[in-house]
């Protein structure tokens, strides 16, 4: 017996070709809307432009776990309404292919891709979104090298203070310099030059300030006058200021794997807040994932259309079941994580809900003569249909009247 008939095949390809365009297009909307808010966030910091990229590329595993399920519901559901519009599926139930035999390609999907959406949450998503956290967090601080604003003043550490008012050839060629510094001992240099150049030395911590053509005031207390000084060439040396180290992994709840969150959870040695978070964390993130065992059934009970009819309704309700669904699941995530209610309670209480609807649904669809579980919202939103497009007619009538 064949793993795949030609008939698997033909609701494979039907089905692949939404499911990953879905999935690509609702990955790059999210990637795009992040990318403006990032390129801002990295020309305030004064930072490379390539941190973008690197910041987008830890964040693809977050939004691929948020599109994932959306893409299996509408590839899933957009290939059994094209088989509905276009009589195939009747044809497919008159030689004896019921709905559970039509299933077994939709269910190879969603088990592939619940797989894929259990590494991505449980342990890819939480190491990317730490070095996502350490890439903000060193932009912040200049550890990646933020570049030095031209005309305005630039802090180098407590005592020192910068500004340049021209920069060319990549920052190799500086122009309009005025540095300013001052010791523990309130000693303090002012240096203004024409033209400037930063240079590495052998300590890492350490570079210099080649500057020519300028001049150099030294004041101190105990000075009369500032000793007032012209010079062609001078090397100031700037010590950079130090940098805090990052915190390790864990600080978060997202940051954690999965086994690393069962470990928080039954830590009996944590605080009851911390453990609650854990746990409801961890049954947020369950669900997520077996939820995607549903959306095949979803999508057929939703696909089909009446007969006569190709509305659309059930793509609709399809997306906003899924979305109201997931909102469903951060509320009980933040009641469980408060401690207010038991997270198993929060969150497996509306999957069970949700399964039974959902259930239901299809049972209708499937084995009803003639069923279609959204048949009332089917006939209002036909009858709201007939009344708008009677409303378009009458406008258009007394448009042409007038003219």
């Amino acid at each position: 017996m064949k793993l795949l008939t030609s008939t698997d095949r033909y609701l494979a390809k039907l089905i692949a070709l939404p499911l990953f365009s879905t999935l690509v297009i609702a990955a790059m909307l999210l990637v795009l809307e992040k990318m403006l808010r990032l390129f801002d966030f990295v020309a305030a910091e004064g930072g490379p432009v390539s941190v973008v990229w690197r910041m987008l590329a830890n964040l693809m595993p977050e939004y691929l776990s948020l599109g994932i399920p959306i893409g299996l519901l509408l590839g899933i559901l957009l290939a059994f309404r094209r088989l509905a519009l276009s009589s195939e599926l009747d044809v497919f139930r008159a030689v004896g292919q019921g709905y559970g035999r039509l299933l077994r390609v939709p269910y190879m999907f969603a088990v592939a891709l619940m797989l894929v959406n259990l590494a991505l949450v449980g342990f890819i998503q939480p190491l990317s979104r730490y070095y996502y956290e350490e890439l903000r967090f060193e932009l912040r601080s200049g550890a990646l090298g933020a570049s030095i604003k031209v005309g305005e003043f630039t802090n180098l550490g407590n005592r020192m203070t910068l500004r340049i008012e021209e920069s060319r050839d990549n920052g190799t060629k500086l122009s309009g310099i005025f540095v300013r510094a001052e010791n523990k001992k309130e000693q303090t240099v002012s240096v203004t030059a024409e033209n400037g150049q930063f240079l590495a030395t052998d300590d890492p911590d350490t570079i210099i300030l080649r500057l020519t053509n300028g001049v150099l005031v030294h004041d101190a207390p105990n000075y009369k006058k500032p000793r007032i000084l012209s010079f062609t060439n001078h090397d100031l040396p700037i010590d950079l200021p130090d940098i805090e180290t990052f915190r390790s992994r864990g600080g978060k709840d997202l940051e954690y794997t999965i086994p690393e969150l069962v470990r928080v959870g039954m830590d009996e040695k944590r605080p009851e807040a911390e453990r609650n978070e854990s746990r409801s964390n961890f049954h947020f993130r369950m669900v997520e994932v077996v939820m995607m065992l549903l959306m095949p059934l979803l999508a057929v009970a939703l696909a089909v259309p009446p007969k006569r009819s190709s509305s659309a309704l059930g793509v609709f309700l399809s997306i906003v079941m899924i979305v109201t669904y997931h909102k469903v699941n951060e509320y009980g995530e933040d009641v469980g994580s408060l401690g207010l209610v038991d997270p198993i309670i929060a969150l497996w209480l509306p999957f069970c809900l949700f399964a039974a609807l959902i259930i239901w649904m299809y049972h209708v669809a499937a084995h009803v003569p003639g069923g279609q579980p959204i048949g009332a919202l089917e006939k209002a939103f036909s009858k709201f249909g007939g009344v708008f497009k009677g409303l378009l007619n009458f406008n258009r009538k007394r448009a042409l009247m007038k003219e």
